[in-house]
């Protein structure tokens, strides 16, 4: 049987029962980039299209079991980081990449639901940034978990700044929780803002967009993208997946990552 070279995302994540967020939203992003996704599962969450009804966190030992049962056998090319629930599990997941320093990484910082419900410990945001910016190649905080985050910035600026001085190499602040007219997402590297990236805002609500993202420019940088080609092409991939989400249920709109398929007109 012919070899055929697909990149191997490693993605920690919570399960979600709708498939709209969560490791089944990372699954299906990856899958529709041309990846394979390794999923290790962190929490298992109870919740639909409104709102979380309740989680549990998984034991940080079978977290760190997980993904060394994958990174011993398979080449993995990206790892993508989004709900952890504890800072048990953080900690775990930053031994691991502890081992794994050339490895990209990208971390989508799941500190709420989209409806503001707590999604860990009071203490998670301290613990992402004092163990995991340092190993992140790209975070990708909404305005909300960036001031989470970097809680001294006085402005998104500020806020891009003490992130990158924690020790990620790129922050990428989106702008779907601000309120502007536009959607206006901004990329952080170096010592400077790098790039603003302006979406039309679309009308709804949408159950996984942070993930699709997060996941997407995991997925690029697998294909060997760099960091700012694969932020811009995974903001156009998660906008257009927006653009074809399907209401499935009486809440959000659940993106559409497979819309290429079903769909002639993709623009």
């Amino acid at each position: 049987m012919a070899a055929i070279n697909i990149p191997v995302v490693l993605v920690f994540s919570g399960s979600d029962p709708t498939g709209g967020a969560g490791i089944e939203a990372d699954i299906e992003t990856l899958t529709s980039l041309g990846c394979h996704a390794a999923p290790v599962i962190t929490a298992v969450t109870a919740q639909d299209t409104f709102s979380l009804k309740e989680f549990a966190v998984m034991d940080a030992s079978l977290v760190v079991a997980q993904a060394r049962a994958v990174l011993e056998d398979i080449p993995v090319a990206a790892v993508k980081i989004g709900m952890l629930g504890a800072t048990s599990v953080v900690a775990a997941v930053a031994s691991i990449l502890d081992d794994y320093p050339s490895i990209p990484v990208v971390l989508d910082p799941v500190l709420a639901t989209n409806a503001g419900q707590p999604l860990g410990e009071a203490a998670l945001e301290d613990a992402m940034r004092a163990l995991l910016l340092r190993h992140t190649t790209m975070v990708t905080p909404n305005c909300d978990e960036a001031r989470l985050l970097s809680p001294e910035g006085d402005s998104l600026d500020a806020c891009g700044q003490a992130m990158l001085s924690a020790g990620c190499e790129y922050a990428l602040i989106t702008g779907t929780h601000d309120h502007t007219r536009d959607v206006v997402h901004r990329l952080y590297g170096g010592t400077r803002l790098l790039e603003t990236y302006t979406f039309e805002r679309l009308p709804g609500h949408y159950h996984g967009s942070g993930c699709t993202l997060a996941s997407a420019i995991a997925g690029n940088l697998a294909h060997d993208l760099e960091p700012a080609n694969a932020a811009a092409n995974a903001l156009d991939f998660t906008w257009k997946t927006l653009k074809h989400a399907h209401r499935l249920g009486m809440g959000q709109y659940i993106p559409d990552r497979m819309f290429w398929a079903r769909d002639t007109d993709n623009d």
